[in-house]
């Protein structure tokens, strides 16, 4: 029998399939990896959604950004929150803005206290969406940058 989690996100890339993503946003991929737990005793399913936001700079829509935004969802979705960041490689930068670090991470409520399992990953790509109208980063993001977790859940 399917676990909640993985008839959750099948619903949620089915409704992406068939609906469409929110304007603005757009899905490139999903990829599912078998993991193991910190014991090594069970397996879990972590299921990687990417997508391609573009944000509009200036009042008239004209210029656009492209910024690929990876979210992974463990055994625990949706109780658990949806761990997402943006892709930051030798190709891409995380976007200059006053809640994005440059190392991807994103300092958003519904990341973190404020997660749901009301919400889903498009409306956390909608919510994204939104933020990246400011152009700088935040105050202190080189001190965040050198000591931020690798584990997403851990940001606080």
């Amino acid at each position: 029998m399917a676990s909640i989690s993985s008839r959750r996100l099948s619903m949620e890339l089915g409704e992406i399939n068939l609906e469409g993503c929110p304007a603005g946003v757009f899905f490139l991929s999903s990829a599912w990896f078998l993991t193991r737990d910190v014991l090594g005793e069970s397996l879990y399913q972590v299921c990687i959604y990417t997508f391609l936001i573009l944000s509009y700079l200036s009042t008239f829509w004209v210029c656009a950004t492209r910024e690929r935004f990876s979210s992974s969802c463990d055994a625990n979705y949706p109780i658990s929150v949806a761990a997402g960041r943006f892709v930051v490689d030798q190709t891409a930068e995380a976007p200059i803005l006053p809640h994005i670090y440059s190392n991807g991470h994103i300092c958003a409520s519904i990341l973190g206290t404020e997660w749901s399992p009301v919400l889903s990953v498009s409306i956390v790509c909608v919510t994204l969406h939104s933020m990246l109208a400011f152009l700088f980063r935040p105050v202190h993001n080189d001190r965040y940058v050198r000591t931020a977790p690798n584990n997403l859940k851990k940001v606080r």
